[in-house]
């Protein structure tokens, strides 16, 4: 167990097992391993995400075109296809569907979600980044990041900030990286992320990634199940800030660092953590009370999860 003085642990409070009990009574009996194929979490509330829908579908397959139909106002389903070389942050508007045909890959740039909503993107590979591969920010709601492969970027991953909210990241593979998935961009953007920043981490695998997986400051309730990490060098998971995650079903292996309170000049936040699989690893900082998770979610046996998720998360997993 974890504990410093610049991570002070908070005792379990008494309301603890009552809300974990209610948010027990949401889990559904369906194993993920059965239909990884579907969404869950955060962003199927406050009306859910669909994307561009049924809306015409696009096939691209340079930068140029890729940036115009990211760009455009219209709902729309658009495929990747090939590797598109480009850098920078490329506009993703509302109302998107992104889909990789097989082999797809984003090298050199990332895509930018700022204020928009209802964007669904999946099954492509990201390398290499100039910034971040994919930036969730200014109150921009409903997204689905799904079945992505992130490697050898410059700065995080998956990033969601400044007021965002709704999201599910959902069996995604990081690989030969730093900086996973950061929620909460700043210690001083309490106005804007209190009461927002709420998003599902689920069935992703963390392998050999550093840190950040991810690194909470404000949400609550945040919740990360069933992901799979492994020889993760600085931390799995942080909750600063006042965050509240709970941390659930996940399997760590030669993880010295699963999870803790604090970090860095972030004070601590609340994490709650329950029926998580140790292998080779430390057993992690918990305490206080997480808020009750609203929506079910079909919730795989810890010591499963290895399997599931080695099998099922990153591109090319999927038929889309």
């Amino acid at each position: 167990m974890r504990i410093t003085s610049r991570r002070p642990r908070v005792l379990l409070a008494a309301a603890t097992a009552s809300v974990l009990a209610a948010s027990a009574l949401t889990v559904s009996a369906t194993p993920a391993a059965a239909a990884p194929n579907y969404l869950v979490g955060w962003a199927t509330q406050n009306g859910g995400t669909t994307g561009g829908g049924n809306a015409p579908t696009t096939t691209v397959t340079s930068a140029s075109a890729l940036t115009s139909a990211l760009g455009s106002s219209s709902a729309s389903v658009i495929r990747v296809s090939g590797t598109i070389n480009c850098s920078g942050m490329l506009r993703v508007r509302s109302n998107k569907t992104i889909l990789g045909n097989a082999g797809a890959t984003i090298a050199g740039c990332g895509f930018n979600i700022s204020g928009d909503r209802n964007v669904i993107i999946r099954n492509l590979t990201f390398r290499n980044w100039n910034d971040d591969a994919i930036n969730v920010q200014e109150s921009a709601t409903n997204i689905w990041i799904d079945h992505n492969t992130f490697t050898s970027g410059y700065d995080g991953a998956v990033d969601i900030k400044r007021g965002s909210d709704f999201i599910t990241v959902s069996w995604n593979r990081v690989h030969s990286h730093d900086k996973s998935m950061l929620l909460g961009h700043s210690d001083s953007n309490a106005g804007q992320d209190t009461g927002r920043l709420r998003v599902t981490y689920h069935h992703n695998y963390f392998d050999g990634s550093n840190q950040r997986h991810p690194r909470v400051r404000f949400g609550n309730p945040v919740h990360v199940f069933n992901n799979y990490y492994r020889a993760n060098r600085g931390y799995g998971v942080a909750s600063t800030m006042n965050a509240g995650v709970l941390v659930e079903g996940n399997y760590f292996e030669s993880v010295a660092d699963p999870f803790h309170l604090g970090e860095g000049s972030s004070g601590p936040g609340t994490l709650v953590a329950r029926n998580n699989h140790f292998v080779n690893s430390g057993r992690g900082q918990s305490g206080g009370s997480v808020r009750s998770i609203p929506y079910p979610y079909p919730l795989d046996a810890a010591s499963s999860v290895k399997s599931i998720v080695t099998a099922g998360a990153g591109a090319g997993k999927i038929s889309v």
